[in-house]
């Protein structure tokens, strides 16, 4: 063995070294989409630069594949693409609406005033990136890795704890937020991405969820006031219940609402695996 042979670097070290640019790229890429589609205020602007931020980190996330591991993104199939898009979005508006309802069944969430159809329409074009960029990165890119690695409960577990501990940096964050937000969406979103085998679903739920939280009842999200929405609107009443500041993702309702459509995944996930 010659001593340049002896100096250069293993194919594991090299596939370290790449697999943790990518990471580390994937993640600077979301952080940025987040902040961009944070930007624009006046609808239309919003309507085109959240699609093609969302466009972009698909692109990124298909050129990441190819450069850095050497496969070919399976995550983004075009067979039911947008029926699966279509039934997650339908799914997450009607978990936000069944936990408003049961909120204001409660007397802990009351519609103030209306707002405007162009803020709503505006919200749509911001959540549209942010659904992408994190389903991309927390489904695609680090529970994808850890379960290929260590297994599905292991991936589930520590993609759902990170989604969770991210949240702290939003204003009015609390450790119960981020276990509320780890319990009803890291791990409701990785079983929708165990359901179908591909990132769609969950994308369309997590737009479907913010989208409908804030476009469309006005309320806070993940600790974000709701800067424009189709109904102005306020919780009121104990934290546990309505969510406090952080608004209705950290209440006990949004939990119960979403655990049940994560059994639900499960349960889909589990019929998949059996008919492979």
């Amino acid at each position: 063995m010659t001593e340049a042979t002896q100096k250069s670097p293993s194919l594991r070290q090299k596939t370290w070294i790449s697999t943790t640019l990518m990471v580390t790229g994937m993640a600077i890429a979301m952080l940025m989409a987040n902040a961009l589609a944070a930007w624009p205020r006046n609808p239309v602007a919003a309507l085109i630069i959240g699609p093609i931020l969302a466009a972009a980190m698909i692109g990124l996330f298909s050129i990441a594949g190819q450069r850095a591991e050497r496969r070919k993104a399976e995550e983004f199939p075009r067979h039911n693409a947008v029926r699966h898009v279509l039934v997650g979005t339908g799914l997450g508006v009607l978990m936000s609406g069944a936990t408003v309802g049961l909120l204001a069944l409660f007397d802990a969430y009351t519609i103030t005033g209306w707002g405007s159809v162009s803020g709503m329409l505006a919200v749509a074009g911001m959540m549209c990136a942010v659904a992408v960029s994190e389903e991309v990165f927390f489904r695609g890119v680090v529970f994808r890795l850890l379960r290929g690695r260590w297994g599905t409960t292991v991936a589930l577990s520590v993609s759902s704890i990170l989604f969770g501990l991210v949240h702290l940096v939003n204003p009015d964050a609390s450790l119960w937020g981020a276990f509320a937000i780890m319990i009803e969406a890291g791990i409701m979103l990785g079983a929708a991405y165990l359901a179908t085998g591909s990132l769609w679903l969950a994308i369309g739920v997590h737009f479907g969820w913010n989208f409908a939280t804030t476009g469309l009842f006005g309320s806070v999200t993940s600790g974000s006031e709701a800067r424009d929405s189709l109904v102005t609107a306020v919780t009121s009443g104990p934290d546990w219940l309505s969510g406090g500041a952080f608004g209705p993702e950290a209440s006990i309702v949004a939990i119960v609402v979403c655990s049940v459509a994560t059994l639900v995944f499960f349960a889909v996930a589990r019929r998949r695996a059996a008919t492979v």
